[in-house]
């Protein structure tokens, strides 16, 4: 038994990661260790002393544990100020011992509610009361307690208490951490029951608040610019397949530039089925291709814009090969990043030796980056707010496509508009896309005029656009877009229609012998 007036911590946690040495240490140090449960059970098998709650409250655990530690002499243990006589004259009428650490973690309300076909029954069983009210209590009374709340502050903290101190700096860091992670815990249970209790015939299938959950993943050496500092945040449970995943396995670290162009890459490259490669350069394509093997998807893809792709960004949706590395080893190709869902041996190899690239190109591996992105929403921030709406990963429904000219496209050129289309939601609005022989050979965005888009497209095209095809990501206003199209020896076009001139359109296609199709569904990106 320890003696009456030795230091005590409370233990109760979920997660036991780690705790075997540093309850072992508190011991060592002197501490009284007082416990519950299954932390209890854990420490007593692993022989170490250990006070249980209920002999200390004299009054049992209850409701299956639902009720262990809500009771005065362990809040007031937490909370009592030793500097204030009536709080220790309390504390000794009731009998109550200062507790000075409060080691807590949480159920795992998180990960049980994004389990498949979890039932609210058993999400609510995961719902922690006693444990955020003590850490709560801690973190209040940080001046003369120290909460800790992850197994990853056990080795500091454990290290300043052998060095005989936990300043009130370091007591402090521990209290805000405590606070963010209760805010996290409730504001994850909160967003449930906003999904489980949202009325299938609400005038709204968005929530009434948002409360958003993120973790500062590293400091970034800047913004879009020198003068402007950034970080990378990313959500708690990030899904598979989503940049918040990769892991860097080489080059120099990233910018916030880079992750904005990786993202975009990624997102291309995981929306085909077949081999595809991606060449992002500002966030957008400047290249993109599908094809048979790799190599030839990237050789096809770089050949869009050669000159853009200097400098630029690749996605892969399959993992990165040798005869692809070796590609890039050509004269006059440099590549800022290149994320893929894994990376060949000898590929790396050839990354991370050869004098080009040793050193300087940066490699992510993305699990995931080869499967169709999940639906789910788009966040954009606005001064003073922010928009919400599902992002746009929903694949067209084609048999609601339509040809609405004399003359039906060839099944060459169908293939060619089904790959149009599906590039050309990816690109800045004003989009305008061309396409041959499932690359892209010529791109306009981010115009104020489709117009304007249009002829860029046919620009970067140049003789490569004769056979090739147009994409267009609402519809033509005009016949002005068309016929520029048709100038440069397009010989198909896709387009949402429902313009008012759509019959101007569909007129002055017919006159060039193009052939069109509607999709019905229009892709702006902002």
């Amino acid at each position: 038994m320890a003696a009456a007036n030795s230091p005590r911590a409370l233990v109760s946690v979920s997660d036991k990661t780690g705790l075997d040495p540093f309850v072992r240490g508190l011991a060592d140090l002197g501490f009284e260790i007082l416990s519950t449960g299954g932390t209890r059970r854990f420490l007593e098998e692993l022989q170490i002393p250990v006070l249980d709650v209920s002999a200390y409250t004299e009054f049992p655990e209850i409701m299956d544990g639902r009720v262990k530690t809500l009771h005065p002499r362990v809040h007031g243990a937490i909370l009592g100020r030793p500097h204030l006589p009536e709080d220790q004259a309390v504390m000794a009428e009731h009998g109550i011992q200062s507790i000075s650490v409060v080691v807590c973690n949480l159920y795992p309300f998180e990960q049980t509610v994004a389990r498949e076909g979890v039932s609210p029954e058993e999400a609510i069983e995961q719902i922690d009361i006693g444990g955020p009210s003590m850490i709560r209590s801690a973190a209040k009374n940080h001046a003369t307690v120290a909460v800790v709340t992850s197994p990853d502050q056990y080795a500091d903290v454990l290290a300043q208490l052998q060095a005989g101190t936990l300043d009130e700096a370091a007591r402090r860091r521990l209290a805000q951490a405590a606070f963010e992670r209760t805010a996290r815990y409730d504001a994850a249970i909160s967003s449930w029951f906003a999904g489980v209790t949202r009325e299938p015939d609400s005038d709204s299938s968005f929530p009434a608040q948002v409360l958003l959950q993120l973790d500062r993943r590293s400091s970034l050496r800047y913004g879009e610019n020198p003068h402007q500092p950034a970080a990378f945040y990313t959500e708690p449970n990030p899904p598979a397949g989503s940049l918040a995943t990769a892991e860097q396995l080489h080059g120099k670290e990233l910018s916030y530039n880079n992750l904005l162009d990786l993202d975009a890459a990624l997102t291309i490259a995981r929306d085909f089925s077949e081999t595809a490669a991606v060449v992002l350069k500002h966030n957008n394509p400047c290249g993109c291709a599908v094809a048979e093997n790799q190599a030839d998807a990237l050789a096809a893809a770089w050949a869009g814009d050669p000159v853009s792709a200097f400098g630029s960004i690749l996605g892969f949706n399959r993992p990165l090969t040798a005869a692809t590395a070796e590609q890039l080893c050509e004269p006059n190709r440099f590549v800022e990043a290149i994320i893929a869902p894994d990376f060949d041996a000898e590929a790396i190899e050839i990354l991370t030796t050869r004098p080009k690239w040793k050193n300087n190109v940066r490699l992510l591996r993305c699990a995931g980056a080869g499967q169709p992105a999940e639906p789910g929403l788009d966040y954009r921030r606005v001064t003073g707010g922010l928009l919400m709406q599902e992002a746009d990963v929903a694949r067209d429904p084609e048999e609601d496509w339509k040809s609405v000219t004399d003359r039906t496209p060839s099944a060459a050129e169908l293939a060619d508009l089904k790959f149009a289309w599906q590039v050309c939601r990816y690109v800045k609005s004003n989009a305008i896309v061309f396409a041959k022989d499932r690359a892209l050979v010529g791109v306009g965005a981010g115009q104020m005029s489709r117009l304007d888009s249009s002829f860029m497209a046919a620009h970067k095209a140049g003789e490569r656009s004769k056979g090739a095809v147009v994409a267009s990501d609402a519809f033509f206003p005009f016949r002005d877009g068309i016929d520029q199209a048709a100038a440069a020896g397009v010989t198909a076009a896709i387009q949402p229609g429902g313009s008012r001139n759509d019959e101007e359109v569909i007129a002055a296609c017919n006159e060039h012998g193009i052939a069109m199709m509607f999709t019905g569904r229009r892709h702006f990106r902002h």
